[in-house]
């Protein structure tokens, strides 16, 4: 026990070091300081120093190239940036050069780049390249008057300001820079902490999950600070067998992760290998949950009390979420019961009247969770939050007389064929009780006649064979005629965001030229 307070006490010291360190190399509060990375333990460090020092931390997507950086940068107004020298094919300082060339025989912290002119302080987490600091450096540049600053400035933080910004992934089209605030994400994550059984300081929670994503960083990283958890990170970045062997290895007793990333993990070909009997529990969400899935997620990971979380980044995430204890029908066919302190109602998104229960419309949340705005885009904020604080979330879900919510589809993934409203996400759940069918991602695609037709993406099952005509055989009599695929495409892999998330404007694109249309 002893070793444990010493080694929160440590923590602690070094996030309170950190912080001093950044107002030594010239930053302030309000600042934006972007962190551009893997899963490591300086992210976390930054998250923390940051909002200790009431600089805005920016989750910037490790995939980024130089073009995306760039628009992030800019858009925010980042005064640092923060990276390791390389990630698999991903060489950051170089990256950063195509922007910011005058970075080579800059100073640390005296750049002065045309198209970044925001930029000034370079953080490099791993080695020392021309015109950076190491964190080493960061960690040794506050001293006693530093310290001093540290505090006096903490007395004039307010809970109401924003301290992260987190771009949305872009599975719909351009990212956006949802701006959260103190309120939101510690609220947010005590809330998701209390509700998942995180009573105890020896639980701890595995998180493959990218820390830039909500996901991460709040139900991660923010639960497990709040409530005295340790928090194992199993790889710089998702990879199903390194995270079975990291629950095996650590004896984690909670896993969070999204439906894509527990699909890879069932399908390891040595699954049954890995001891996870240490596991409970955990949080599966950013997509939809196929009910087959979750059935497997149950029984064969171990983890009886896993639930089912629904949110959106501008949500600080999570607005719906499962008891440990609810039904299997109740997590296999909602996304869990409203969160305490949060609102929701269901309107038509055509007249915005409001539904009756367990009638399908649009899905808004008004309360805490809602966030500042999209930086710097009052037009865009203004789309999606109304006067009365309301947040339109885009999604198709209908709320029963229980308080549970059940998730449609997306208002823009939603299929017109020939006059026909068709939800993919409905579809994708059918399908993936086909016994060959591994995943199934659900799209429309043109055509002249109807408008849109339905093109269904499958990948099959390791070892197993399937035709376009076992498909539609296996759809025939138990779906409605005009829901049956009219494309069937077996593929390998999808386009995903880092978070794991089917992009499916990406996706689609794709199939449309696959199939020549």
């Amino acid at each position: 026990m002893l070793f444990e307070i010493l080694r929160h006490l440590s923590c602690i010291l070094q996030v309170d070091q950190a912080a001093a360190g950044l107002l030594a190399l010239g930053l302030k509060k309000g600042d934006r300081l972007g962190m551009w990375g893997p899963n490591k333990y300086e992210w976390v460090l930054m998250q923390f120093a940051t909002a200790q020092a009431g600089i805005i931390l920016v989750s910037v997507n490790p995939a980024y190239q130089a073009r995306e950086l760039e628009f992030v940068i800019r858009k925010v107004g980042c005064k640092a940036l923060v990276f390791p020298t390389q990630f698999k094919s991903q060489k950051y300082y170089d990256i950063l050069k195509q922007s910011c060339p005058e970075l080579e025989n800059s100073s640390p912290g005296g750049i002065k780049s045309k198209r970044l002119p925001d930029l000034s302080v370079v953080i490099m987490v791993d080695s020392k390249l021309p015109g950076t600091f190491h964190m080493n450096e960061v960690m040794q540049a506050g001293d006693s008057s530093h310290v001093k600053q540290l505090r006096a400035l903490q007395q004039t933080l307010s809970c109401n300001e924003p301290i992260n910004i987190q771009f949305t992934s872009g599975t719909t089209g351009s990212p956006k820079g949802a701006t959260l605030s103190h309120r939101n994400i510690v609220n947010n994550g005590n809330i998701i902490g209390e509700r998942l059984g995180i009573t105890e300081q020896d639980y701890r929670v595995c998180l493959p999950a990218p820390l830039y994503h909500c996901l991460a960083s709040v139900g991660g990283c923010m639960v497990t600070a709040l409530h005295g958890s340790s928090c194992i990170f199993s790889a710089p970045s998702f990879e199903g067998k390194a995270t079975l062997e990291a629950v095996s290895q650590e004896k984690c007793s909670f896993l969070h992760g999204t439906p894509t990333m527990f699909i890879d993990m069932l399908s390891q070909p040595d699954f049954d290998s890995y001891d996870l009997s240490s596991l409970r529990g955990g949080i599966i969400a950013g997509s939809p949950v196929p009910p087959e899935i979750m059935k497997m997620i149950l029984t064969k990971m171990h983890m009886p009390e896993t639930v089912v979380a629904y949110g959106t980044t501008e949500n600080s995430p999570v607005t719906f979420m499962g008891f440990p204890d609810d039904s299997i029908d109740r997590r296999t066919a909602t996304v869990g019961y409203i969160m305490p302190h949060t609102e929701a109602k269901i309107e038509d998104p055509e007249t915005g009247k409001p539904l009756p229960l367990n009638t399908a419309g649009e899905l808004q949340i008004r309360g805490y969770c809602v966030m500042l705005g999209y930086w710097d885009d009052p037009d865009r904020t203004r789309e999606v939050v109304s006067d009365d604080k309301w947040y339109k979330t885009g999604d198709i879900a209908c709320l029963d007389e229980h308080g549970y919510c059940r998730i449609i589809g997306r208002c823009k993934d939603m299929i017109i064929r020939g006059g026909e409203n068709i939800y993919p996400a409905e579809l994708e759940q059918f399908l993936h009780t086909h016994p060959k069918v591994e995943e199934v991602q659900v799209v429309g695609v043109k055509d002249s006649v109807m408008g849109e037709e339905i093109c269904a993406c499958i990948r099959v099952r390791a070892g197993q064979s399937c035709t376009v005509e076992d498909i539609k055989a296996f759809c025939k009599g138990k779906i409605s005629h005009f829901k049956i695929p009219r494309h069937v495409v077996f593929v390998s892999q999808y386009p995903l965001t880092v978070s794991g998330k089917v992009q499916k404007y990406k996706l689609r694109e794709q199939m449309e030229k696959h199939l020549q249309l």
